[in-house]
């Protein structure tokens, strides 16, 4: 009996032991997100911004990495695009599908699924999933869109096991601004973590959200500069569709608190762009500043620990941000500026140093991808697919997809005017429908709104500026991109069960 007993106790032994060796080989995961941050606000990605501002701390994730120049957002709005990143599904999977939705605590998600197989979790900043973050041993989050100046952060212990939506009334309010609070909060974590298992810390930043309140500290930066514009920001919009006539997401639309002053009234429409501009991407800007100052601070943590080789770090946003293109500022559309992600990716072990990479990935690959790094199956409720090929041998599968396909779903938007639409991008086009429902207000007028689609050739018209859908010689490239768009659509479950107006505006528009 007595060498029974022993002989199990060794193999039990022999178990933990594998255990552990498993939870020290496998990567520490810091996934940092942002609020709004358009590629073009990275200098790493070149854009004209780059000419007056550089971003050394988020670029250096690149150059020790990878640099990922074709990942684009399913829904181009914030709760849904994070829903998507938790759960892996597109909104119409997760019920995520506009800002008022939220991500159920009862719902998988991929934290849970770290937690399971041995991960220790944590989420530090913005969450704005409605609801109590489960799947985590650790969070302090913003309340809803949180501020920007001594911001409340509300942690289980502020809580108190409740799982109804948040109570902004609770938690604990820092002195300082939030950026900083929150880098603060997750070195705080970091440096009281159990030291022998492997982590997931999720740092999310509020900045550089709406209405841009930078940190005191970057009042000067930029003085006396004029910045670059956009080549299209006088767009006119010839040729599109209506959405674009009627939107309300223009720089002129923006307000004394975007622009924290009194707004001029003798300027023409072009002139205001150009006034409105020059102060709205110095704010955009100096509250990235604080971002790229603070992930240093992250980045030095993990050198200074001996973290750096056995460590990923991710570095994006929630989706992109259109920075004057078009005239315009905000998302939602299918236009570049707003379905680009920035995505910088770093791992010693496994990633080449200065890779770039132009693979199609969508937002719901985020999850599988970090359960593949973690030794974790990927659930079937999971809808996208791990990339850790694509990071590894730094090119395209031959299987991987060669289209994504998009929806933003928030229609009828009373301070945007925004119009619902979905459409398919492949690596030179993107087709995209602008169905929305019967009406839309524009001010005290009702306008009726005709569904409409645009085409864009991105290899010749990168800036989106010409809609070729109407032009003759196109008919067989619509059509088979039609039909790719309506086999995406199928093959992700999206069956317009929740919308039955769908069936006569595309009986009606879609052919």
């Amino acid at each position: 009996m007595n060498r029974i007993l022993s002989f199990t106790s060794m193999a039990v032994a022999g178990l933990l032991a594998q255990a552990h060796a498993m939870g020290q080989d496998r990567p520490n995961i810091i996934y940092i997100m942002s609020d709004d941050h358009s590629a073009q606000a990275i200098s790493a990605y070149g854009g004209i911004l780059s000419q007056v501002f550089s971003t050394p701390n988020l670029d250096r994730i690149g150059n020790e990495g990878i640099r990922m120049e074709s990942c684009c957002v399913t829904n181009s709005i914030s709760a849904p695009s994070r829903g998507c990143i938790m759960t892996g599904q597109y909104s119409h999977q997760n019920g995520i599908y506009t800002l008022v939705d939220g991500l159920r605590p009862e719902q998988d998600n991929f934290a849970k699924e770290l937690q399971k197989s041995g991960y220790q979790t944590a989420i530090i900043g913005k969450w704005h999933l409605k609801y109590e973050p489960t799947g985590f041993d650790y969070y302090n989050v913003l309340p809803g869109q949180g501020r920007y100046k001594n911001p409340v952060l509300i942690s289980k212990t502020d809580r108190e096991g409740q799982t109804c939506p948040f109570d902004k009334t609770k938690g604990t309010v820092y002195q300082g601004h939030s950026t900083d609070i929150i880098a603060d909060q997750a070195l705080n974590w970091l440096e009281n973590r159990k030291k022998d298992e492997p982590f997931l810390l999720m740092c999310h930043f509020k900045a550089p959200h709406r209405s841009w309140e930078y940190a005191p500290r970057f009042a000067s930066l930029f003085e006396g500069v004029e910045m670059p514009e956009p080549e299209n920001m006088y767009d006119t919009y010839e040729g599109k569709a209506q959405y674009a006539h009627i939107q309300k997401m223009s720089l002129e639309n923006m307000n004394k608190k975007d622009l924290k002053c009194e707004l001029p009234t003798n300027l023409s429409r072009d002139e205001f762009r150009k006034w409105a501009y020059q102060r709205y991407i110095k704010d955009y800007l100096r509250c990235i500043a604080g971002i790229d100052e603070n992930v240093g601070r992250i980045l030095k943590y993990l050198d200074d620990n001996g973290l750096t080789e056995n460590t990923i770090v991710i570095y994006t946003s929630d989706q992109g941000f259109f920075l004057g293109e078009h005239g315009w500022f905000d998302k939602r559309y299918m236009l570049e500026e707003s379905l680009r992600m920035p995505l910088l990716i770093r791992y010693p072990k496994e990633i080449k140093a200065g890779t770039v990479n132009n693979s199609i990935v969508i937002n719901a690959d985020f999850a599988p991808t970090l359960l593949d790094y973690a030794d974790v199956k990927k659930p079937d409720y999971m809808q996208g697919t791990s990339f850790r090929e694509i990071l590894r041998e730094g090119k395209k599968p031959a299987d991987w997809r060669d289209a994504m396909y998009y929806r933003y779903w928030m229609n009828g938007d009373n301070i945007h005017h925004t119009v619902a639409n979905y459409g398919i991008r492949t690596e030179r086009y993107v087709l995209t429908f602008y169905y929305g429902k019967a009406l839309q207000k524009a001010g005290a007028n009702e306008i009726e709104y005709t569904p409409d689609w645009e085409l864009y050739d991105l290899e010749k018209d990168p800036m989106e500026m010409r809609n070729i859908y109407h032009e003759k010689g196109n008919e067989k490239l619509i059509k088979e991109l039609k039909t790719k768009l309506l086999e995406l659509k199928k093959q992700y479950g999206d069956t317009d069960e929740q919308y039955p107006e769908m069936k006569e505006i595309e009986e009606k528009y879609f052919w």
